[in-house]
């Protein structure tokens, strides 16, 4: 027993032994009852080391905050950690529901192939080399759009399979650099409220069950137009869990009840004025509002001008910095249009669109956090929907794809051509759950020469549209029914369920932000020998 107790305490935590001896009752000062087995112990008889741990590199017990270049070099102990094995689990035990419920619906599970020809639309492929066709190159498919599309062609009614995506872009907390899994899913002879019917009950189940008993807005889900989105939120990813609108306030700044010469300056040369009212800030400090336009000027901003309320003499009069410029009749037309009374504040951004939108977005979600609006004990899903079909490029000095080139516009296809295209919507959505987009989706384009004139608008003639899909357009030419789908990552919704703020933590084994493998040290270089058989030559910069 004495030689037991020694390689006991000899050995380092996290090896692996092979105990025998007797299950017995803990003695009554030793017991602990936080543990699963605190009022047991084991009397050990026989003890083998199977086999032995180093020092370990981080610890497993407890949820230290670890450097992650650490944690991602040893990933196999990492996961031991109990957060990190809950999160895995519950990913595992998601799939598994998801997978569930397809089939329940009467989907087919299909798996469509890795190596497939590359796509002259979206992100940078990821390139294989042919070692039988020198010179040539299969993609990992960013998405298996279009061989979905042509499963529906098929005849196969109800698709969908736990694909995996590959994507040469950069990575952030919210995506994987280099692949992700998505739940990809296509249906025939449908319209969009169809798919929206299918999916709502699947992700308000989903969220009910792994959701850690939080509140979940019942479907049927708002539909909010891409439009809408940007006025009220700044943003087609609105986090409705956050009761602020934006209002555009342009108007009383361009009267002569206001005297804010920078802003209308902004004006002339084509700005607009977003408003961001806030309720019940009557209590705040002074130093809660320059700490907001601290804040603004950190994020690249020229600041958040505001304004504050109190009554005097039964009338509301304006306080603050800005406050001077306003006449009695401005105030009051504010607080209308605002909606609030003199316990309230308005911030402002005034800038071109969508700058302007976008950063009173921005400011809206942190105005929401710092006054504790956003209802942190909820889901609340809405649906994105009439999508532009194009958008000018400013960087290109063109028209380009503002979302799926394959999406039905919402026009038929006689009237295509007497319509400016970026009047043109789609039948484009995606779901959006507490400020992420969890899923885009579209119902397709199936007709073919309406293909060649949507493609045209973005500078593509018939023939490079023929050689760039030729496999969908073939498909299509032999009787395609009309079909759409969608595609919700899997990786975003563990995140969201698991309640963490970084996609690592709910994947097995990530890559870096760097699109670095640490575990496995990759990417690597390969041999002459390897460059040779693949007939590539490795130009070093």
């Amino acid at each position: 027993m004495k030689k037991i107790s020694q390689k006991v305490i000899l050995l380092k935590p996290e090896s692996v032994v092979l105990i025998e001896g007797s299950v017995i009752k803990r003695s009554k000062e030793t017991q602990n009852t936080e543990l699963k087995t605190g009022l047991i112990e084991v009397k050990i008889s026989n003890f083998e080391i199977l086999s032995a741990a180093k020092e370990l590199p981080l610890p497993v017990f407890g949820e230290q905050d670890y450097p992650e270049e650490i944690r991602l070099k040893y990933r196999f102990i990492d996961l031991r950690r109990k957060e990190m094995h809950e999160n895995i689990k519950l990913r595992s035990e998601v799939i598994s529901f998801i997978r569930t419920k397809m089939i329940e619906n009467n989907f087919l599970e299909f798996q469509t192939p890795i190596l497939t020809a590359s796509s002259p639309e979206g992100a940078r492929d990821f390139l294989v080399p042919s070692r039988l066709h020198p010179g040539k190159f299969y993609a990992l498919p960013q998405a298996p759009q279009q061989f979905k599309q042509m499963i529906m062609i098929a005849g196969f009614d109800r698709y969908f399979q736990i694909a995996p995506c590959f994507r040469d872009e950069d990575g952030r907390a919210d995506r994987s650099p280099g692949e992700h899994y998505q739940l990809d899913m296509e249906m025939s002879f449908v319209e969009q409220e169809d798919i929206f019917k299918i999916v709502e009950p699947i992700f308000y189940d989903l969220f009910l069950k792994f959701g850690k008993g939080k509140k979940i807005n019942k479907f049927p889900f708002p539909r909010i137009s891409y439009k809408t989105s940007i006025e009220k939120y700044g943003t087609d990813k609105p986090d409705l869990r956050n009761p602020i609108e934006i209002i555009n306030v342009t108007n009383i700044f361009k009267s002569e009840d206001v005297k804010l010469k920078i802003f209308k300056e902004i004006i002339k040369k084509g700005g607009i004025v977003k408003a961001i009212p806030a309720k019940n800030t009557e209590t705040k400090p002074r130093s809660f509002f320059d700490n907001l336009n601290n804040w603004a000027i950190a994020e690249g901003a020229s600041g958040l001008a505001y304004i504050t309320f109190e009554k005097s003499n039964e009338k509301i009069i304006g306080k603050g910095p800005v406050a001077k410029f306003f006449s009695e009749k401005s105030i009051s037309e504010l607080l209308k249009e605002c909606n609030i009374d003199e316990k309230g504040s308005v911030f402002f951004v005034c800038n071109k669109e969508p700058e302007a939108s976008k950063f009173a977005g921005i400011a809206r979600q942190k105005i929401g956090e710092e006054l504790k609006l956003v209802d942190n004990s909820s889901f609340k899903f809405c649906w994105i929907v009439d999508f532009p079909m194009f958008h000018y490029d400013e960087k290109e000095k063109k028209i380009d794809f503002s979302h799926n080139p394959f999406s039905m516009p919402q026009i038929k296809i006689e009237n295509f051509d007497k319509k400016n295209p970026l009047e043109i919507l789609a039948y484009q959505y995606d779901l959006v759950c507490n400020g992420y987009e969890l899923s885009s989706g579209a119902i397709r384009n199936h007709i073919t020469e309406y293909l060649f004139k949507v493609f045209s608008k973005v500078g593509y003639s018939k023939e490079m549209v023929k050689k760039n899909f030729s496999g969908m357009i073939k498909a299509l030419s032999y009787g395609a029914p009309p079909h759409g789908g969608m595609a919700p990552g899997i990786d975003r919704i563990v995140m969201l369920l698991a309640d963490q703020k970084n996609i690592r933590e709910v994947t097995l084994f990530p890559l870096n932000q760097n699109a670095q493998d640490l575990l496995m040290d990759a990417p690597s270089e390969i041999t002459d020998k390897q460059l040779k058989e693949l007939s590539i030559k490795n130009i070093k910069k």
